[in-house]
Order: C-alpha cells, then structure tokens, then sequence
C-alpha cells in the first residue's frame, strides 16, 4: 500500500524551518518578545536581589517628605537657597568623606539669591571630591550646543579616533556653580525602548565620536575603581527600595547647626554620600526592575556601588541565546521524527527541560549573569504544539484509513479495536505471521445459476455471503476476498490471535449449521446446494498487496495454497477438512474423525486430513 507516514517527514522539516525562520526574525529585526522575556529575567534578579545587601559604604543624605517639612520653616520651601547646601557640605567634608555626589541639578543660577550661590561656591571651593549632574538634552538642538572640543576639557569628555572636531552638543550644566569647581557627569535615566524599564546605566554616552562619562562614571574613575570599557553596563541590584542607607537631609542639617552635635562625628567618614531626593513630589521616581516607583538617587548609587564592587550583570551574546533556541528545535525534531507517535512524552521531557533551563537562568543571576531562556523555549514550544497537531491530524486520517481500509475485511468491532490500539495501515501491512486459513465453496452452483437469472443468482449469493461473512466475523476472521462463489477467511491476523486454528474451526462448524438454515429456506431448490470448507494453519505473509489503485488485505504463500486444495478435497469426503497443522492447534476443542491421507498437487508428501465435530456431537 501506500506508505502514509514517509510524507509528513517533509511537512515537519516545513514547521521546523518555519519555526526556526520567525526565531531569526525575532532574534535580528522584531524583538517582539523581548519584554515578555525582561519581565521574567526581572523577576529572577528581584528574587535575588531581596537576598542581597547595599554597600554601607555608599549612604544617602535623603530629600524626603520629612526634610521638605522640616526645613519649611529653616529654608523655606523647595527648591532651598543653595546655601543651605554649602552648609552641609561643610559639615559633611569635616568627616572625610570619599566623594559627596549631588543628585540635584544646580542649572541655572538664582538670580533673586545670588548671594546664597556665592555662598555655595565658597563652601565647596576648597575640596577636589565634590560632584554634580548634567543632562543630555535632545539632540535636535545640538546644533546650537557646546562645540565638543572647546568644552572637552572642562566636563570630562574624551575623543575617540572617530571625534568629529566641529561636533556640538546639547547639555544642561550646572549654571550655578563656578566652572572651576565641575567635575560634572551624566544622569539621563537610560530605559530600554521595548517597556520604558531602567535595567542599564550608561557608562559613557557616546556622541559623534566623543565620550561623556556619566556622573557615576566620573566618581568611580576619580577614586580609582576599575570602570569596565563599555558604553552601559546592566545593573546588580542590591535589596529592595531604600537598599542603601539613607539618612534625612533635615535630620543632618539640624543636627549640624546644633552647639553640640548629637550624630556619630565619623557617620561619613571614607564613605561615598550622595545627596538626593526621594520625595514624590520631587518627580525623581523611575520604573525599574525593582520597582515601578524607584527613586532616582537609588539608581546612582546602585551604579556607584556596582562599579565599586564589580556587581554589574553580565550578558549572555545574543548567538549564545539563538544557539540554545536552534538545539532545541532540532532536538524537537529529531524526536518527532523519531517518536512521532509518542508527543505527549516529548511534550513531557520538554516541560521537564523547561523547569532545568529556568532553574539554570535563575542560578545565573545569582552568579551575576543574565541567560535569557524564555525566547527559545516559546519558540520550542510553538514547534512542539505544531509538531503535535501536526502529528494528530495524521494520526487521525491514518486512522479513518485504517477504518475505511478493514471495515472490508473485519468486523467493526474489531476494527474499533485497533484503531483504539492505535494500529495503522502501515503497521498492519508485510509481516509473516501463523495463521489459520480457510476456504468456502458452493457446490452444484453451476447447475442453480443455470436455472434461474442473473439477477437471482446475485441475490443468492449475496444473501448467502452476508450470512457465511457474519460467522466469520463473530468467530474473529477476517475475510480475505470473495472468488466467484468461494470465500477466503484467515484468522490470526491483523490481530493476533493464539487460538487461530481453535477459531477458524469452530467459524467452520457454524457456517455448516447456517447453511442447513439456508438450505431449508430455499426449500427444494436446496437440495443440492452445498458448500466444502477447507482448512490448514501455517505461516503466511500478510500485507496490503496489489496496484498502485486498488490493494487488498490478503495473505499469500504456502499454507493458503493448500488450504485451498483441501477446500477441494472435500467433494464426496466431508463438508469440513482440516490438516494436521490445524487439528493439533485445536485438539483439545473438538472431536475429529480421521480420513486418511491425500495426494495434494504441488506437493510431494500426502496430507492427512480430519472432519471436526463438536464434543458430543
């Protein structure tokens, strides 16, 4: 027959590619799945991050709600004359610090307040570890921005061999302090495109071919922490909201104005403070991995502090990440082609390597890399439902064949009966099994249709065929094919069947019993209606066999030959014969009664042949 099963081969490789192609147009062009796989990477490094503590090293004098209350009635309302902050930063600078890092962008000058700018600059004049922002505006104006080289030198920026020397920039400086005091860096919040989340910080933005460092940068460089040579790094997270210790910017300032301090005199000693603020009214909330609502100053120090202590994420390469998605679609495939029939297992090993690579890419992230797994196993599994639909459908149709092909062979119910088993066609097709045959054949039939019509003759026959293919059916058979006025059966096949003879035997005594019924509803033209049976048990090959257009279910070889001449032998000997083969599968079954042996054509040794009765019979 037609082998079903050697085409979807091609309609899987189809899938495969098909899946494979969209997994290279994710990877290169669409990206259309990242922020699904970001929201999962961002869940790992926030489960781990809640294991992990901020350096204390690293404190933040906090513009909080209290402070903007409290210092009301001491500095008025926000924004405070600057000289509030000179202030602090005297009192801090008494402790030593490492660096103090302003998180508040002094641009412009206060031209109602000069004096407290004055005052500002004064305080911060005598020290060298003093830092303050600067933004990057939009680039449409750069035109009419700083000319990059005549200000290099003044805001820490650096030429690449690339640097275009007329470029310019657009920046917003720190107008209120005196140039000679800038030691400025970058705070633009870098969030990724795809979902407005801060995961990275720039380390140097890179424009025209000039680099400008970023505030966080320029802090670590200056205190000689190793700053990796990349343009942004993925920040390591440490702890949840308010990670880092934070101190109120009221309670510092109080307490600095006090005749006698009450604070720790060393409270800021050798540490890095930042000031910032943390008030929502002061609009410095952003949306990171942490939290939708993380405070602006939070994000430098996080930077501060990975680039302090190396705790920045490392990225898996992007063909690492396309790799694992193409090892899993080909391993997908090799299964399906190779266990086709078995998708719900494959289904099972793939939820099993799903949970291991979630397991992997979550250790990742404790060990300070990020292994997005999530793309390849949707694709994985896009392929695996395709695949299994796929797999269904043909395993569908494969069985309505199987269903068409045998409800001419079998009884329905046994044909129910292998498709439940999931048997096909193919499987059913080119084995050598034992089998039981048996041959029917009308006599003095000759003699009937000569006496009436064509179109009585075909009904005798079919009325009699149906009967005869009943019991055969009933007992288990399968038939074989019609010839003329004869039927071929054989049992033991397409099931198996250890009591094939047993079967076949008694499907013969039955079909004897109809016949007398039969008989007696012909009446007198009965009488000479009669039919030989012959049987013989051996091995045979069974298989779809014929043309490219129409195939039978049929067996063929030595034992259905001679099944046929003992059906032949029968005239004149007995209704029903059997050979030895048959009678010793079934002697336990019925009584028989010997009729010596018999010359066969095609056969140099005589056969030995029985009549089967029932016991008692």
């Amino acid at each position: 027959m037609r082998k079903y099963f050697n085409l979807p081969s091609l309609s899987l490789l189809l899938v495969a590619l098909a899946v494979l192609g969209g997994a290279v147009a994710e990877f290169s062009l669409v990206h259309f799945l990242l922020p699904l796989e970001n929201r999962v990477s961002d869940y790992f490094v926030r489960t781990q991050a809640l294991k992990l503590s901020a350096d204390p090293d690293i404190v933040i004098v906090d513009i909080d709600e209290k402070s903007l209350a409290v210092m009301a009635g001491e500095a008025g309302s926000w924004p405070w004359p600057r000289s509030v902050h000179g202030e602090l930063v005297t009192a801090l600078e008494r402790q030593g610090p490492r660096a103090i890092v302003f998180d508040i962008h002094f641009a412009d000058p206060d031209i109602f307040r000069p004096e407290s700018d004055a005052a500002f600059n004064e305080a911060i004049a005598p020290h060298r570890n003093i830092y303050f922002p600067m933004i990057r505006l939009d680039a449409a104006g750069d035109a009419q921005g700083l000319p990059m080289q005549d200000v290099a030198d003044l805001l820490g920026i650096t030429a690449s061999p690339q640097a275009q020397p007329d470029a310019r920039i657009s920046l917003s400086g720190s107008g209120a302090i005196d140039p000679a005091h800038w030691r400025l860096g970058l705070i633009n919040f870098t969030e990724d495109e795809s979902d407005g989340i801060g995961r990275r910080y720039s380390i140097d933005l890179h424009a025209y071919g000039w680099r400008i460092p970023s505030l966080a940068a320029k802090v670590a460089r200056d205190l000689g922490y190793s700053v990796p040579a990349v343009e942004n790094i993925v920040l390591g997270w440490r702890g949840g909201e308010f990670s880092h210790p934070h101190v109120s910017y009221s309670d510092l300032y109080l307490d600095a104005n006090r005749q006698v301090p009450l604070r720790p005199r060393n409270e800021f000693q050798n540490k890095i403070v930042i000031v910032g603020a943390s008030a929502p009214g002061l609009h410095d909330i952003r949306s990171t991995p942490i939290s939708s609502r993380y405070q602006g100053v939070e994000i430098l120090a996080t930077a501060l502090d990975n680039l302090k202590n190396g705790g920045n994420f490392q990225t898996v390469p992007v063909f690492v990440v396309f790799g694992l998605t193409f090892a899993l679609l080909a391993a997908l495939y090799g299964a399906f082609s190779r266990y086709h029939r078995h998708a719900l297992r494959i289904g099972l090993v793939l939820f099993v390597v799903t949970l291991a690579l979630f397991g992997v890419s979550y250790f990742a992230v404790s060990q300070n890399s990020l292994l997005p797994v999530l793309t390849p196993l949707l694709f994985a599994w896009i392929f695996f439902f395709a695949a299994a639909l796929r797999e269904y459908l043909a395993e569908r149709r494969a069985r309505e064949q199987t269903v068409r092909l045998f409800n001419r062979f079998l009884d329905p119910r046994v044909v129910t009966q292998l498709v439940e088993q999931g048997k096909n066609a193919q499987d059913l097709s080119g084995r050598n099994l034992e089998l039981s045959v048996l041959f029917s054949d009308i006599r003095n039939f000759t003699t009937y249709s000569e006496q009436h019509s064509a179109a009585q003759v075909v009904d005798l026959l079919n009325r009699y065929f149906s009967m005869q293919v009943d019991v055969i059916f009933r007992h288990g058979g399968t038939l074989d094919k019609y010839i003329g006025d004869a039927i071929m059966a054989f049992w033991g096949a397409p099931t198996e069947d250890a009591e094939h003879a047993t079967h076949a035997v008694a499907a013969a005594l039955e079909m004897a019993q109809k016949l007398e019924e039969f008989k007696h509803e012909l009446g007198a033209e009965g009488a000479t209606f009669d039919v030989g049976i012959g049987i013989h048990s051996g091995p045979a090959v069974v298989g779809f066999i014929g043309s490219a257009q129409r195939q039978d279910y049929t067996a063929i070889g030595d034992t259905v030959n001679l099944a046929s001449r003992i059906e032949g032998l029968t005239k004149g000997v007995a209704r029903i014969l059997v050979s030895e083969e048959s009678r010793a599968l079934c002697a336990a079954k019925f009584d028989f009664i010997e009729h010596g042996f018999y010359k066969v054509k095609g056969r140099t040794q005589e056969v030995q042949l029985f009549e089967p009765r029932r016991r008692n019979e």
